[in-house]
């Protein structure tokens, strides 16, 4: 029994490894992305704001850009 429980835990790191030298490479592949952007006049810091951003749930964007508002007004930032 422990050689197949060996074996399965063996292929599962590998998957592992695997899938993380692909992470590697898609966080390369963004990164020139990023780059070609910033080339062509782009502000990759606010690409990567929008990014984040269009990754949210719409209800939560709102409350986040209200609190937002919120703590700018109290500061005089409006």
């Amino acid at each position: 029994m422990a050689d197949a429980t060996d074996d399965r835990l063996r292929l599962l790191i590998e998957r592992i490894e695997r899938l993380e030298e692909e992470k590697k490479g898609i966080a390369e592949d963004i990164r020139d992305v990023y780059s070609e952007a910033k080339a062509v006049g782009y502000d990759a810091k606010i690409m990567r704001q929008i990014v984040r951003l269009r990754k949210m749930k719409p209800d939560d964007r709102s409350e986040q850009e209200m609190i937002l508002d919120t703590y700018k007004a109290a500061l005089g930032m409006m």
